[in-house]
């Protein structure tokens, strides 16, 4: 396997000297990351995860999987952020985002835990009525408030479905090796246990139990899903832009940075691929908006979004963002354009053509239109979505984040910023050890 990075549609923007430029920044940052040098080093985990990882514990994960499949109708899966977007991501891509809804010999997935909404939680524990569950809650200490309360929730319902024994059995915990508030409550009710590595932050998590046990759950062979990111492993280590695309990549990113654009644009022609983008804005916003600096990730799925957001890319978007599409050259599926009679639509000049072959041409025509618009474009070239493929992407955007955080000088493996409402939620909730910060963020909310 190979991913094929395309620059030329950047080029009135980027120049291949600009690139140059940054080369010796991208090797050194390279280096830092595989000598674990920099900042956040104690979280480099993922980077040889994909050969090293647990072989034992992936065993109990694709076991399970198996009593997960036989024993329910709805697996919840519990979690927030990292703990649930890449899972999620891989399920929709390689499955299909209407995955509830086929006829399949694997449970129903829903991911709940990642909002305080009343409304889906009220929603979901409505779907679950008359239904077998099981549970897979994912929180490194158990007391993240989102996962917390949705855990609280659906823990209670199992056990008013089932006996204690039962109810033992279809709970699964991904959490600390060792301890935390989750780790003890599954200690002394007795479930399943999976780990959280101490060294893989929670947006690299997802080749781990974290991701694995829902994704193998869903029928997904991560025996090839981790194949594919081994083989990523083996072969993003080049150390010149032409040898390595996650060098090249992390510099014209970093070049484009430079040139005063503020926004990094995902698309995808697939709608398979919508949670694999948000996947990816939160892999590099977590990890690059810190110190005032950094790309916003953004993302849409064409065409649809052409018809809503097309209007301003094309005709504003060149003073703000550039975009990055990831093709797949075979589609999952293919369907075949028919003539009529009468040519009523006046589309027979597409009868015998694939709508795959549309797709394309209309990825080809957004492209030229938006180059004309001034905006630059970015290709990730990958052969089909596939386990081995979509295993491979993940490593190689984690690289990518990895490498682009340190030319850009932040420590792409912390997350500060993400602290700053949990302290004044907790303080307007009235948790106990913030009383004295409650009366003033009242005061500043103008509530009496």
């Amino acid at each position: 396997m190979s991913i094929k990075f395309v620059t030329s549609h950047a080029e009135s923007i980027v120049s291949a000297d600009d690139i140059k430029r940054l080369e010796p920044q991208a090797v050194a940052a390279l280096e830092t990351l595989n000598n674990k040098t920099g900042e956040g080093s104690d979280f480099l985990g993922w980077v040889t995860l994909p050969q090293d990882y647990d072989k034992e514990e992936f065993a109990r994960i694709k076991k399970a999987a198996e009593y997960i499949k036989g024993n329910c109708d709805i697996l919840i899966v519990i979690g927030i952020g990292g703990s649930y977007l890449g899972a999620r991501a891989v399920i929709e891509c390689l499955k299909s985002p209407n995955y509830n809804s086929l006829k399949k010999d694997t449970p129903d997935i829903y991911f709940i835990g990642n909002t305080i909404s009343p409304s889906m939680v009220t929603e979901l524990v409505s779907i679950c009525e008359d239904k077998d569950i099981c549970v897979n809650v994912i929180s490194k200490s158990g007391t993240t408030t989102e996962p917390a309360i949705a855990f609280r929730i659906f823990r209670d319902l199992v056990y008013k479905k089932y006996s204690p024994e039962e109810a033992a059995k279809r709970i699964f915990c991904t959490t600390d090796r060792a301890k935390g508030t989750l780790k003890a409550l599954a200690d002394s009710e007795g479930y399943e246990t999976f780990v959280v590595p101490d060294d893989v932050g929670g947006r690299f998590s997802v080749l781990t139990a974290v991701g694995l046990l829902p994704i193998a759950a869903s029928g997904i062979d991560i025996d090839a899903l981790m194949q594919g990111a081994a083989e990523a492993q083996n072969d993003f280590n080049g150390k010149t832009v032409e040898d390595n695309a996650v060098l090249k990549y992390a510099a014209v990113r970093n070049a484009f940075y430079n040139k005063g654009k503020k926004l990094e644009c995902f698309v995808s022609y697939e709608p398979c691929m919508a949670m694999f983008n948000e996947w990816l804005k939160q892999l590099f916003g977590e990890s690059e908006g810190k110190d005032g600096k950094g790309l916003f990730p953004v993302s849409c799925v064409f065409s649809t979004d052409l018809h809503s957001l097309g209007q301003y890319i094309q005709e504003s978007g060149s003073s703000l963002m550039f975009e990055t599409v990831i093709k797949f050259n075979k589609p999952k599926d293919d369907f075949v354009i028919t003539e009529q009679e009468g040519n009523i639509d006046g589309l027979n000049f597409l009868a015998g053509k694939t709508m795959s072959y549309v797709n394309e041409k209309a990825r080809q025509g957004t492209l030229l239109a938006h180059t004309d618009g001034g905006v630059g474009n970015l290709v990730v070239e990958c052969d089909e979505i596939s386990e081995k493929e979509i295993g491979y992407l993940i490593y190689f955007y984690e690289k990518v984040c990895a490498v682009s955080g340190y030319i850009l000088g932040v420590n792409p493996f912390n997350q500060p910023g993400v602290e700053s409402y949990k302290k004044n939620m907790f303080a307007l909730l009235g948790k106990p050890g913030y009383e004295n910060e409650k009366e003033t963020l009242e005061k500043r909310l103008g509530i009496c």
